[in-house]
This record gives structure tokens, sequence and C-alpha cells, in this order.
């Protein structure tokens, strides 16, 4: 995952692309967790390093959101 001081040379049509697959992926976990817990057949450990991984791609999506959202004062 790139680190959110790289977001500062890259495009906007670039962070967009990375903003979408990150969305995606960010689902893909959340299927993946739900189907783990359905099933019973992943360890806790697994569970929680999905749920991290999950966490990160969360907060880099805001991070990025924020870099293409124009500052607008109201």
């Amino acid at each position: 995952m790139n680190a959110p001081t790289d977001l500062a040379m890259k495009t906007d049509e670039v962070l967009r692309v990375e903003l979408e697959v990150f969305r995606r992926e960010h689902r893909d976990l959340d299927e993946a967790i739900a189907a783990l817990n359905e099933r019973g057949t992943a360890d806790q450990l697994t569970i929680q390093r999905l749920k991290k991984r999950k966490l990160r791609l969360k907060d880099l999506i805001s991070v990025i959101e924020d870099r293409l959202t124009p500052d607008i004062i109201a």
C-alpha cells in the first residue's frame, strides 16, 4: 500500500484510480471477513489482521477523498 506522504506527488487522475482500487479492496475484505465469520473456519488472529488491513484502507481512502475534495468556504 502506498504511504500517504506519496499522495503529494500524484495527480488527481491517479488518485481517483487508486481510490477506486482501495474501495474495491475494502469491500472485498469486508466480504471475506463476513464469509469467515459465517463459516467459523478462520482463527481470530486471521480475522483481526483482515480487520486491521480494512481499517488502514479506510484511513487511506479518507485521506485521498480529502485531497480530491476542493476546499469550499461556505
